[in-house]
């Protein structure tokens, strides 16, 4: 097997370089070279690492765990809960834009895409990478966890006084893998439409990472969109 030079954000690249030579992700390579020969994949592959490119490893403060890219044509963009310009919101996104307005009073945008978070410390990190055109779940347990975990455990790891938001039982499982006594956890029900009433909206976490933020001295998050 060849090595894997990838293109990613260097910091980035510098710390997962041992996990991008590793046995499971050489596989994990392999298995996608065959599904694009057969399927179309989302995101294109250029928007793979988007969230690592637009939020660099020593710029991180806040990180938002995603499942799965959305797998409609031209939905999914390499942001967990973010779609490209000008296509529809989907609705766990839409009770995204919902709390937000609650919590802070920002007006629902027009736009679906999350890059302004991004450019401000906020990395939007699905734990599958990748997925099959309209069938959900289709590059689960192919590797792709084991990368984000890895992923997860270096920023716990290297880094101190993050915010991780854990949307959901999917995302809530990787706090297993966080260092409690030196970052912050949110976590409430997941957006989608079947659960937000259970615990999402209301949660203010778009407040409570700000009132963290200025806790730390820090910046807060500008989370409007327009």
């Amino acid at each position: 097997m060849n090595k894997i030079d990838p293109v990613i954000e260097d910091s980035w690249k510098t710390l997962l370089l041992e996990e991008f030579n590793s046995e499971y992700f050489l596989k994990l390579k392999d298995f996608l070279v065959q599904e694009k020969r057969k399927y179309i994949i989302y995101p294109p592959g250029k928007n793979i690492f988007n969230a690592f490119n637009l939020t660099p490893f020593d710029k991180a403060r806040v990180v938002i765990i995603g499942q799965d890219p959305y797998h409609g044509a031209g939905q999914a963009h390499g942001l967990c809960f973010s779609v490209s310009d000008g296509i529809r919101q989907p609705p766990s996104l839409k009770n995204i834009f919902k709390e937000l307005e609650d919590d802070l009073g920002i007006p629902i945008p027009k736009t679906g895409n999350l890059e302004k978070w991004t450019s401000q410390g906020v990395l939007l990190l699905n734990a599958t990478l990748t997925v099959r055109a309209n069938q959900a779940g289709s590059h689960q347990n192919k590797g792709w966890e084991m990368f984000t975990d890895a992923v997860i455990r270096k920023l716990s790891q290297r880094k101190s006084n993050l915010i991780f938001i854990l949307w959901g039982n999917y995302a809530q499982a990787k706090q297993e893998i966080i260092d409690l006594t030196k970052h912050y956890v949110l976590k409430s029900a997941h957006p989608s439409p079947f659960s937000a009433n259970r615990g999402f909206f209301g949660c203010r976490h778009f407040s409570r990472t700000n009132e963290i933020l200025r806790q730390l001295d820090q910046e807060e998050i500008d989370w409007s969109l327009e």
